[in-house]
């Protein structure tokens, strides 16, 4: 069963009256399980963010200037979500913004292009009812840690999806596995703390550092200070 978590960020808060998609993150389970074959890309909206979205999720027009537009990511997208269970916490925004940027390019709605779609809030809020259920309250509610989250992205908004709604289908707090040290034959134990211990690092080039830091020389001069990636 393959699932994909999707979120959006967006130049505000109305597909309707123009506002566009500047960003979409995917995280892709396969029966259940992270795979780490996921979708990232940051858009170019042709257009400025509202200063309330601005402040939610940090992306300026600077920095969205030379990322592409929908049109050239469109098609690599709809083949990565192609026949699968998309998961979206409030379902009705992210897709009335997908289905916009479909229609400029005459393609049918996003809907269309998969197999289903789950909206996470509707189910929390029968879990839930009467509490808050925003992205944020479901961490706090079911100990998933996001101190990590200064400002909305896409892509870490998806990953906290997936350990959201695995733990609100089969009451599993967290992606991690606990291992019983104390139990008879506690070689067993050892060997699967090793085995979890066997993690690919793969660590950014110089290139890559030297990219991120001009993004953040651009974040700095736009907001006239220090931007708040370089706060954390």
């Amino acid at each position: 069963m393959r699932q994909i978590m999707l979120d959006t960020e967006t130049t505000g808060l109305n597909a309707k009256s123009g506002d566009r998609i500047i960003e979409i993150g995917c995280v892709e389970l396969i029966n259940r399980q992270l795979t780490g074959n996921n979708f990232h890309v940051y858009i170019n909206p042709e257009r400025d963010s509202e200063l309330g979205a601005l402040e939610v999720h940090g992306l300026t027009t600077e920095f969205l200037s030379d990322k592409p537009k929908f049109a050239e990511i469109a098609e690599d997208f709809l083949s990565y979500v192609k026949d699968a269970e998309i998961i979206i916490h409030n379902a009705p925004f992210d897709l009335g913004f997908l289905d916009a940027e479909l229609e400029r390019l005459s393609f049918s709605a996003f809907r269309s292009h998969v197999d289903s779609i789950t909206d996470t809030l509707v189910t929390a809020r029968s879990m839930f009812p009467g509490k808050r259920n925003s992205l944020d309250a479901l961490c706090d509610r079911l100990d998933i840690s996001n101190s990590h989250r200064t400002l909305h992205g896409a892509l870490l908004d998806a990953a906290l999806l997936a350990e959201v709604y695995l733990a609100m289908t089969r009451g599993q707090d967290s992606l991690s596995m606990d291992i019983d040290m104390s139990q008879e034959g506690g070689e067993a134990g050892q060997d699967a703390v090793l085995q979890m211990a066997e993690i690919i690092v793969l660590p950014a080039s110089e290139d890559e550092i030297a990219a991120h830091e001009m993004i953040l020389d651009g974040l700095d001069k736009q907001v006239k200070g220090i931007c708040v990636w370089r706060r954390v």
